[in-house]
């Protein structure tokens, strides 16, 4: 994990982005890998830099990595990418796969099975944005680190 200087990512002027990326090959292990990725990232942001990060945020992390990754292992040849960043009170997970197909979800139904992705990762999301690259596209989601105020967090409590 590094600490990044202030971009043009519309961090306000003084506050730290921590960040980290991970190129995934493209192999059947980068689902499970990114999720443990994702997990480490926060607990090294929570022991590193003393934030709180609740558990509904850790696990919901990891669910959103998990199916960013494996829609990208299943719709784009070749390798991905996959940053997460802590900006303020959100940690934001972007994946980038090199399909310019835009994804789109699907209307409800209760029959199918699989291919809900989508659906879930736009419901547990503070924000969600898809945006076509030069090559590919690039999702990104949002996600609050924390619960109501006083509720129990990974490790910690805050108040």
């Amino acid at each position: 994990m590094e600490s990044v200087p202030v971009g043009d990512d519309g961090t306000p002027p003084g506050e730290q982005v921590i960040q980290t990326t991970a190129a995934l090959d493209g192999d059947g292990r980068d689902i499970a890998q990114a999720r443990r990725l994702a997990a480490g990232f926060l607990t090294r942001a929570q022991a590193e830099y003393g934030l709180s990060v609740s558990q509904r945020a850790m696990d919901l992390t990891q669910l959103v990595v998990s199916e960013l990754v494996t829609n990208a292992r299943k719709y784009a040849p070749g390798p991905a990418l996959l940053d997460l960043r802590i900006l303020g009170d959100v940690v934001e997970v972007e994946v980038w796969d090199s399909d310019p197909v835009l994804p789109t979800a699907r209307a409800a139904d209760a029959g199918r099975v699989g291919q809900h992705g989508l659906e879930i990762v736009a419901a547990v999301a503070q924000g969600f944005a898809v945006r076509r690259e030069l090559v590919g596209k690039r999702i990104t989601v949002r996600i609050a680190l924390l619960d109501a105020p006083g509720d129990t967090h990974a490790g910690r409590r805050h108040v």
